[in-house]
């Protein structure tokens, strides 16, 4: 039990320092490293999918689609290429319905589900943390860029990372009601609570040091970090729970085995898988908002 916790330790700082490092070290790095970790996340999910459900859905297609598309939205919103990166992606998963039909498969049905839900669950997430990545900033002559932030993304994972720090320190410390017991019977209602109030109080630190909502109110960006830090701890735990539905279907304990003591890559990033594209409408719409008034 020691052994294992120490492994755990050990891999849980590792991964963090990866990602952070790697985040605030260059935007090359970071497009490196979540490219790495999209092609990585759906390779999994598709093996998984093919040895339990005897699916056979196109490990390498599908997982080039998810970086194509990450790639994509990067060059996008970096201002590198226009709309039309996105046509190669479009063809590709026009290829994954057709080719199914030359297959002899009875499975088709589950293999375009199948492939689908990797897009959407999987690749579109990750593809939009570039959406929180790179801010539009407009210069006094007119002049528009598009600028590398690590800001919005890092502050998500770190909502994440402490709320699920605190959900199990309050959980194992006076957890008493059942949050889900159907699906995920160790969360409890005082776990998530802490994970809460956690997020709030890391967002009013990250406030004090980044005014990246409002510049001029200082009330008004603390708030807005706080309905931020909300967003991801409510649909992060909602993600939680839609990997924890997967396996429970599929009969598996963990997703892989690739990070010792953690389990596989969908095990790491499942709160992530929801809370990023919500974290993105939530700015958008505060932005927005923002603008009008």
């Amino acid at each position: 039990m020691k052994r294992n916790l120490i492994i755990r330790s050990i891999t849980g700082l590792a991964f963090v320092a990866i990602i952070v490092g790697c985040m605030m070290w260059h935007p090359m790095s970071y497009a490196i490293l979540f490219a790495i970790i999209t092609a990585m996340t759906t390779w999994e999910f598709c093996s998984i999918i093919n040895n339990r459900l005897n699916c056979q859905v196109n490990r390498f297609i599908t997982t080039v689609a998810s970086v194509y598309l990450f790639g994509a939205i990067l060059a996008f919103n970096a201002n590198i290429c226009g709309s039309e990166i996105f046509i190669p992606y479009l063809l590709t998963l026009a290829y994954m319905l057709i080719s199914e039909l030359y297959l002899k498969d009875n499975n088709v049905l589950h293999n375009w589900a199948f492939t689908m839900m990797s897009q959407l669950y999987i690749a579109l997430p990750f593809a939009l943390l570039n959406t929180l990545s790179f801010i539009a900033v407009t210069f006094t002559g007119g002049g528009q860029a598009s600028i590398y932030s690590p800001v919005f993304p890092l502050s998500v994972f770190i909502f994440i990372w402490t709320g699920d720090s605190a959900a199990y320190c309050f959980g194992s410390w006076l957890g008493k009601h059942k949050l889900f017991p159907r699906i995920s019977p160790k969360k409890s209602w005082e776990g998530c609570i802490g994970a809460f109030v956690m997020a709030i109080a890391v967002s009013q630190i990250i406030a004090t040091y980044c005014p990246d909502f409002n510049q001029e109110n200082a009330m008004a960006n603390r708030l807005a970090w706080a309905g931020l830090a909300t967003v991801v701890t409510v649909f992060g735990t909602w993600g939680d729970l839609v990997e924890s539905q997967i396996k429970r279907k599929l009969e598996i304990k963990d997703s892989g085995h690739i990070l010792p003591g953690h389990g596989g890559m969908l095990d790491r990033f499942d709160s992530s898988l929801m809370a990023i594209p919500m974290a993105v409408v939530y700015i958008y719409t505060v932005n927005q908002l923002t603008e009008t008034l």
